[in-house]
């Protein structure tokens, strides 16, 4: 399991493009309070009918490459 710390700063890069590529999410799906974590992957992954592997391989793969518009 990897140990995920989004900044809430991060956080508003990640979640537009989160949006942008699973345009069934909702703004209560993306709620994110610092230091929750696992709370976000566990309704993510519950959401977009992924497990929470797929969904921290995914966090992480976007807050690697914060300036890219790639999804």
């Amino acid at each position: 399991m990897t140990n995920l710390k989004i900044s809430s700063k991060d956080w508003e890069v990640v979640r537009f493009k989160l949006t942008r590529k699973y345009n069934t999410l909702r703004s209560e799906d993306l709620a994110y309070v610092e230091g929750q974590e696992e709370e976000l992957i566990a309704r993510l992954a519950k959401r977009i009918r992924r497990n929470t592997d797929y969904v921290r391989f995914t966090l992480g793969k976007e807050l690697q490459d914060l300036n890219s518009n790639r999804l």
